[in-house]
């Protein structure tokens, strides 16, 4: 466009916030439908003082876009918010104001526009976000470098400062808000049979771990499984920032407790931990607790909510094989100083767990571009230790050629499954239809 765009940002946010100083950015939609209307008069007479001093103004599209710009600067993520809207986008990262890389859904990559003028105005930018777009706000500042944020239903945010030799964030677009069995199904994550089995196993209140790698798609799973859940049970969230947004799935859940940890403020106090969400959960009469991810030590609560009165949840935790889980929840259990033998600890496994989930993500270069897989690799059977101190274990489902999940044995709760609906004639192989 020949207009300078962002230069009448510029130019035209002093305005602009003079005139909402009253209004409550944090305001529900009418509130800040009201606002828009007013950015637009405001970029009208702006164009109009242009033309009277000679000057070039812009045209009508140019000015929808200006509109635009200046809300999501007070409103929304600035100059982010148009890749954040954009369903194909996954990750953002910037090193800097203006070193921007986003990274689609098919796995390509691209660089992006400088999404501030200045990383002073960059670090501004993030403390405003911190301030009004969250939940609670949170401070960003040398005292507290480190940022982790939800915004809205799909964004969450990650920044560093002082640790770095620019500002630095990481955004991930959360998609699939809505996701369902049936749609990881039609994507090729997993097969009409697992289907069925999975499906099964959450009406069955079967207690389940989903575990994989970075950007494996495990919130993406937990909210499908989720999906299972009779639409009247009970359901507690537990998360450091929101990313399930089952309280937002009205139609889907109709009573959800959702919970967000808070930080502290700077001397350390008000700090509210996930392993003290956990345990509220049960005491708001939760029938299923489902964590976002197990980062820590609200492993040991989660796994005697599971044990005691969670029936039926749902966690999700970084491990990069399914072999790998154990020794990664004996990590997770001794953290923050928690001391636990690991005989107890394997033993609350053994008792507490029902399957765990292994998801894999493959990315295939092919002649019209990358090839982004996420898919079902392995699904197994947890039971309490027998002859060795880990818990014993039914693959259930293994990786076959392709390393998608293939049926392997038949798990011992079979016939709580076959109650709950699971067509054991489907446990056949990967791609039956």
């Amino acid at each position: 466009m020949s207009f300078a765009v962002q230069q009448a940002v510029r130019e035209i946010l002093p305005q602009v916030t003079q005139a909402l100083d009253d209004v409550d950015i944090t305001g529900d939609e009418a509130v800040r439908e009201h606002a828009r209307a007013a950015i637009i008069d405001l970029v009208r007479a702006y164009a109009d003082g242009r033309a009277l001093a000679g000057r070039q103004t812009p045209t009508l599209l140019e000015e929808r876009v200006l509109a635009e710009a200046v809300y999501n600067e007070i409103f929304a993520l600035g100059r982010l918010q148009p890749f954040v809207d954009d369903p194909q986008v996954e990750n953002i990262d910037v090193n800097g104001c203006d070193q921007v890389w986003i990274t689609y859904r098919d796995g390509s990559k691209m660089a992006g526009p400088p999404i501030a003028d200045s990383d002073e105005d960059l670090i501004g930018n993030v403390r405003r976000w911190a301030a009004y777009q969250g939940q609670t706000a949170r401070d960003f500042s040398i005292a507290r470098p480190r940022l982790h944020l939800s915004v809205g239903q799909q964004t969450r945010i990650a920044a560093l400062m002082g640790v770095t030799p620019r500002p630095s964030l990481s955004i991930r677009r959360h998609g699939m808000l809505h996701s369902d069995l049936d749609d990881l199904m039609a994507t090729g994550t997993l097969d009409k049979g697992l289907r069925s089995f999975l499906g099964a196993a959450v009406r069955a209140h079967k207690d389940i771990v989903i575990t994989g790698g970075m950007g494996d798609g495990k919130t993406t799973f937990a909210r499908a499984l989720a999906a299972e859940i009779d639409p009247d049970e009970r359901i507690a969230t537990v998360e450091k920032e929101y990313e399930l947004f089952l309280h937002r799935q009205p139609d889907r859940h109709r009573d959800v407790l959702a919970l967000e940890a808070r930080e502290g403020n700077t001397e350390g106090l008000g700090a509210i931990t996930m392993h003290q969400l956990i345990a509220d959960a049960l005491r708001f009469n939760a029938r299923r607790i489902i964590v976002g991810e197990v980062r820590g030590d609200e492993l040991v609560p989660m796994l005697e909510a599971m044990n005691t009165g969670g029936s039926g949840s749902i966690c999700t935790m970084h491990a990069d094989s399914a072999e790998q889980v154990f020794a990664r929840m004996l990590i997770l259990a001794g953290s923050d100083g928690l001391s636990i033998a690991p005989e107890t600890l394997f033993r609350t496994i053994g008792m507490a767990v029902d399957f765990v989930v292994h998801l894999r993500h493959e990315l295939h270069h092919a002649l019209d571009g990358p090839v982004n897989h996420r898919f079902v690799a392995e699904v197994h059977e947890v039971l309490p230790p027998g002859d060795g101190m880990e818990p014993a274990v039914n693959r259930v489902y293994v990786p076959g050629p392709d390393g998608r999940a293939v049926s392997n044995t038949i798990p011992q709760c079979v016939d709580e499954l076959v109650d709950a609906g699971f067509d054991v004639g489907l446990f056949t192989g990967w791609g039956l239809v």
